[in-house]
């Protein structure tokens, strides 16, 4: 009988503690070395924290693009992406095969386009990629989609470089060792990947001129000009470059309450994120809807017009 009542209460336990699962939620973030995690680290302990019966945690993805489908399949709850890869997933177009049901929490900071060469390196133009090994990303990453697309403005296609598929950390390694001439990484200014590179090796970063700025701005909105000063990387000179705002990316089927209790949680908790990740100095409520073509989600939006009467 003993046993019987015990393998009861065990049953009951189980059947008890089964709703706890359902809110157990991930965020898509990136590589370990780039701002993605440590940024869905942040944010996914706040909420944790501060939403009751809520427990996320941070996954390492290959950014952008696998957190789009990852979120649209309703695999993660929400997902860290480029703007320009969210618009294209919104609009259906390449990498996509269809329209996405995705829309935008908030949008978080601004990342920049970094074409990273040796310091003694020979290319100092964009121009001078052209037949030389390059790293453009990982598969299903932002940084690969703007990298591409950013040369096929310029006229510059895979077929005009040898192209790498590297990810973050495989890239500032194969720069170390040679075995690339040069490498992309699309992230915040201060990167981790970039700065610990800087510290090791003499490098530069390749800057875009005038005309390539506005020809790339032109094609493509969602890329503004950027000045970053010398020095946000060791002995690294000024460089001029195009940017793109990263967005929090969710399904549109999230339940509004939800969206607007993490919103909600993020902005009054927005210090301590700003402690963590300095780069989200650019997250404000004004800057919630910073990517034009995919519309808040209707539990965020709800949130930014409470702020905006």
């Amino acid at each position: 009988m003993y046993n019987i009542v015990k393998k009861g209460l065990m049953i009951l336990g189980l059947t008890i503690a089964l709703p706890a699962f359902a809110n157990n939620y991930t965020i898509g973030t990136g590589s370990q070395s780039g701002t993605y995690y440590p940024l869905g680290g942040t944010l996914a302990k706040i909420w944790s924290e501060n939403i009751p019966d809520f427990n996320m945690r941070a996954e390492v993805t290959a950014a952008s693009v696998e957190n789009i489908i990852k979120v649209a399949t309703q695999k993660q709850l929400v997902g860290i992406a480029m703007g320009n890869v969210a618009l294209k997933a919104y609009t259906g177009e390449k990498p996509f095969p269809r329209k996405m049901p995705t829309q935008v929490l908030f949008a978080l900071y601004p990342n920049v386009v970094q074409f990273i060469v040796p310091a003694d390196s020979d290319i100092h133009t964009i121009s001078d990629l052209k037949g030389k090994k390059i790293s453009l990303g990982a598969p299903g990453s932002g940084t690969r989609v703007s990298a591409v697309n950013i040369l096929n403005i310029l006229g510059i296609t895979e077929n005009d470089v040898k192209a790498q598929s590297l990810n973050y950390t495989a890239t500032t390694s194969a720069l170390a060792n040679g075995q690339i001439d040069a490498g992309v990484i699309v992230g915040s200014l201060g990167v981790g990947a970039i700065t610990e590179l800087s510290l090791t090796r003499k490098i530069r970063i390749l800057s875009f001129t005038p005309q390539e700025l506005k020809k790339i701005s032109a094609a493509n909105s969602s890329y503004q000009a950027f000045t970053a000063p010398a020095n946000s990387y060791k002995n690294v000179p000024e460089f001029e470059v195009p940017a793109v705002w990263n967005v929090l990316v969710t399904n549109q089927k999230m339940d509004d309450k939800l969206a607007y209790e993490m919103t909600k949680v993020a902005f009054e908790n927005i210090d301590k994120i700003r402690q963590a990740v300095g780069v989200t100095k650019f997250m404000t409520i004004d800057n919630m809807p910073k990517l034009k073509g995919v519309p808040l989600h209707p539990g965020a939006l709800k949130y930014y017009q409470e702020h905006h009467q």
